[in-house]
């Protein structure tokens, strides 16, 4: 199947030409001939399925076909909520690729930087808007933004902002927006709170899955290191002389830890820069910059500052400290990879992670190979002793339930960090 096949129009079919796209993603096939037909869809697919353009294309198709019928007046008619300034613009420049040609107008919002721009955009008139939740609502407040004819509501990474804290600002929005609506519902997880909360604002929706988020990719290699806190820093340096790692994205669990690693790299000349919520935005978007030109080599980040980060040919991950919540695992090492490509994702174990590796085991259904030819290894007795159990955790069927989980619920304040990174 190519895009010619999806029923989109040419200026969209002519925007995609220029982005070298040619065959649509599982998502893109089974989701755009359904938002098309003004449908309310409920997607679950985990990162790099290319979801952006799943929901982007036809939105851009509906509204320009609308607006030549009827010449309507520059209102904001689609709305994208998500979780991260990051993946916001991302999102907002999808939408300048692919409706080039369109002429709709559209804008972002995001906290973190001066209202002055994005107000001046609104004025102007946008038919869609990209925002997170937070500046939305305070620009809502301010009445800078109106959504009384707004015709289609998408919320992106519905798990994520959940997971941040924003399900009472979505709640809030919701309630400012018409009944009568489009609603497209996207997570990567399904828990009970999230699948509640589609309940509550979706019409009859199709349902569409891709890629289970317990599965990772046949595409990437990856490797386990069993090794103390204390020679962590030791072994990325080790790691990262080799040349054949071009990029690396390397994950940290906190911002403080993030910084640590960055000030260790450039200690030992490697260039590295972080990313996470106490940066500014112009830090945050330079340091990407400078991660997507390959000036920095290394780009060290939090989970929820790298959600929706997408890098072209990043060849490595490296989970510098195991994630505490299964899931995120799968997401992390998902930004290599991509589309098909080849990717290698590098985890360090250390004592007290190996809980959190037991459930990743149990999540994915296997056990991650051990590479023990490194100067900085744990005693195999010792590893041997605690992950006795792990191989049993990994074999048993995926309908039981884990430990995260009570009575088929997830126990989400379990080491869980509702931070804003």
């Amino acid at each position: 199947m190519t895009f010619d096949n999806l029923n989109l129009i040419e200026p969209i079919l002519r925007a995609l030409k220029t982005e070298g796209y040619t065959t649509p993603t599982p998502i893109q096939q089974q989701a755009i001939p359904i938002i098309l037909q003004q449908r309310d869809l409920l997607g679950c697919a985990q990162t790099g399925t290319g979801k952006t353009a799943a929901f982007a294309i036809p939105i851009l198709q509906s509204l320009y076909q609308a607006r030549s019928q009827h010449k309507e007046q520059k209102t904001i008619k689609a709305l994208i909520l998500t979780p991260t300034r990051e993946l916001a613009i991302q999102i907002d420049e999808s939408f300048a690729a692919y409706g080039r040609h369109t002429g709709l107008k559209h804008t972002v919002i995001f906290g973190g930087v001066s209202q002055n721009p994005q107000t001046d955009a609104l004025r102007r008139g946008v038919d869609i808007l990209v925002a997170t939740p937070g500046r939305l609502l305070d620009l809502i407040n301010q009445g800078y933004v109106r959504l009384e004819h707004l015709k289609i509501l998408v919320l992106d990474e519905a798990d994520r902002m959940l997971d941040m804290g924003f399900v009472h600002d979505v709640k809030k929005i919701i309630s400012k927006v018409p009944a009568r609506r489009q609603t497209l519902f996207f997570s990567a997880t399904m828990p009970n709170e999230i699948q509640q909360l589609a309940n509550s604002i979706l019409n009859n929706p199709e349902k569409i899955e891709v890629t289970p988020v317990s599965s990772t990719a046949d595409t990437i290699q990856q490797h386990l290191f069993f090794v103390e806190k204390s020679d962590k820093k030791a072994l990325l340096i080790h790691l990262l002389k080799d040349k054949d790692i071009k990029t690396v994205l390397v994950f940290t669990r906190t911002k403080h830890g993030a910084d640590k690693v960055v000030k260790d790299l450039n200690r030992v000349g490697i260039t590295a820069e972080a990313i996470h919520g106490n940066k500014s935005q112009n830090a945050r978007q330079r340091a990407l910059a400078n991660f997507k030109n390959r000036t920095t080599r290394v780009l060290i980040a939090t989970d929820i500052a790298a959600r929706g980060i997408d890098i072209d040919e990043l060849t490595h991950v490296i989970n510098y400290e195991l994630p505490n919540v299964p899931e995120t695992y799968v997401h992390r090492i998902g930004r290599t990879g991509r589309a098909g490509a080849d990717g290698i994702a590098f985890s360090f174990c250390e004592e007290e992670e190996i809980e959190y590796l037991k459930d990743i085991h149990k999540l994915i259904g296997k056990t991650i190979p051990v590479n023990e030819a490194h100067p900085y290894p744990m005693s195999p007795t010792f590893v041997a002793k605690k992950m006795e159990p792990a191989a049993k955790a990994a074999q048993a069927p995926r309908h039981q339930k884990s430990p995260g989980h009570r009575d088929g619920k997830r126990r989400w304040g379990r080491n869980r960090s509702r931070s804003k990174n």
